[in-house]
């Protein structure tokens, strides 16, 4: 929990204004100059700002920071910030680089403009010195701006622009509480963070994706990804309009199970994808947050385990995966999601067990619509399911999408998505695989039976013992 005492926005411009040794210039294109002005209501300005700029021409901006295939992108900040630096430090260094450390904020943003009903988002950063003299590091956050009105807005964005800039300052050094201060003074329904990312020598021991996964558990955001490469990226950036399949799990460990499970899905997937698309497609695997909480009785109980992602992340990403954090234990709620970035087709991979949980009331739990409801969310968008088989270890028959027995109750709205396409049968490519779950892997290793090496592909072995 934070309990920590939190200022004001006007306190913290105030106390940067007061900080002799930080110095530096504001680039804001898209929303006025919202973070800057705050630095101009608090006392000692001169203080803080060396320059002001907002180059809100197309033409003026290409003229500055050079041409752009769009202007709301990572590409044009890190062009922004870049330029902004190495100008503050070519005129100025001579003069207090050995008394200032020297940083560049930048913002460009598409808010809300008249008539106006798309997303609304913008990309904020802050190129900054850790101490004068060194080379520069660098911080980038990108936000969903959630306000209806473009005031609102242009408010939202100069408070986070603030709390980025005091938290690059002094809680760069205190991950949870430098994640937790960025949403000071708003609320979730205002702001999403959902991408943050910490570059340059001085922050070579960071890794970024545990900064992603702070920003799911502190709940700035629903999800965050990472690359096969282990690159963090803002969702928007990697599946835009883009086929994805889906694969949820606590992959604890990764199985051939697993990866035969994508293997099937890929080819029923391909039939309904155009030859265009299925090139574009993008595989994920999900973990669910509660799939990272230590278990046990002690005072650790119930947190994230961070070494657990890692281990489970390199694994994934080791096999060319992509992986997905979510806070959305929900399937409706993912499919949500997912599709607040793409009109492509969706398909979520589950088992039998995940199935027929679908089937249960918790699952509608506070929707007024009940089943039918959370059913409707899930398929709303032209989202599949694709249902691998299960067997029986008792009696040894194969339960499939085909003969699944839903609850009595059900069995026409089961029989109405199974002959509307929404529920698809995917077969197992190896029966042998269906013997043995994630648990009767685990106990093997702790027994000592190396059974387990071949039901774990070998990218994944080392997360595996480490899980034990």
């Amino acid at each position: 929990m934070d309990t920590r005492e939190i200022p004001s926005t006007y306190d913290k411009a105030l106390r940067i204004n007061l900080d002799e040794e930080k110095y530096g210039a504001f680039a804001e294109i898209g929303a006025g100059q919202e973070v800057a002005n705050w630095f101009f209501r608090a006392s000692g300005t001169a203080g803080t700002v060396a320059k002001t700029i907002s180059a809100y021409d197309m033409t003026m901006s290409d003229a500055i920071y050079g041409k752009s295939k769009r202007y709301v992108s990572r590409d044009r900040l890190n062009a922004m910030l870049e330029y902004e630096y190495n100008l503050l430090v070519e005129r100025l260094n001579k003069k207090r680089g050995s008394d200032s450390a020297f940083f560049s904020f930048s913002n460009t943003v598409r808010a809300r403009g008249y008539q106006d009903t798309g997303e609304c988002h913008g990309w904020l950063g802050i190129r900054l010195q850790l101490r004068p003299q060194e080379d520069p590091c660098q911080i980038l956050i990108h936000v969903r701006l959630l306000d209806d009105e473009n005031f609102d807005q242009m408010e939202a964005l100069g408070i986070i622009g603030v709390n980025l800039i005091h938290a690059a300052f002094y809680h760069r050094d205190r991950m949870s509480i430098f994640v937790d201060s960025l949403m000071d003074g708003l609320t979730n329904d205002r702001v999403e963070v959902d991408m943050l990312k910490f570059s340059g020598e001085g922050f070579k021991m960071i890794d970024n994706r545990l900064c992603h996964l702070q920003l799911v558990n502190s709940g700035l955001t629903a999800a965050a990804m990472f690359l096969p490469n282990g690159e963090v990226v803002q969702p928007a950036e990697a599946l835009y309009n883009r086929p994805i399949i889906l694969l949820r799990g606590s992959f604890n460990p990764v199985t051939n199970l697993h990866l035969d499970m994508l293997c099937q899905t890929r080819d029923e997937f391909s039939k309904v994808l155009d030859v265009e698309q299925q090139g574009n497609a993008v595989e994920l695997c999900e973990i669910s947050m509660n799939n990272l909480l230590r278990e046990g009785v002690g005072d650790d109980a119930g947190e994230v385990d961070h070494l657990a992602f890692l281990d489970r992340a390199d694994a994934l990403q080791a096999l060319g995966k992509t992986v997905l954090v979510s806070r959305c234990p929900e399937f409706h709620r993912i499919a949500s999601y997912l599709s607040r970035y793409t009109t492509s087709p969706i398909g979520i991979v589950l088992s039998i067990g995940l199935l027929n949980e679908l089937f249960k009331a918790k699952w509608s739990e506070g929707l007024a619509g009940g089943i039918l409801e959370s059913f409707g969310r899930l398929f709303k968008n032209g989202l599949s399911l694709y249902v691998y088989p299960w067997g029986n270890r008792k009696g040894g028959e194969l339960v499939t999408a085909e003969n699944f027995q839903t609850p009595e109750n059900l069995q026409y709205l089961y029989r109405h998505f199974r002959e509307n396409g929404m529920i698809h049968a995917i077969p197992c490519g190896d029966k042998e695989l269906l013997k043995y779950t994630g648990r009767d892997i685990q106990r093997m290793i702790a027994a000592g039976d190396e059974t387990w090496k071949t039901l774990v592909p070998e990218q994944a072995h080392r997360a595996a013992l480490h899980s034990h």
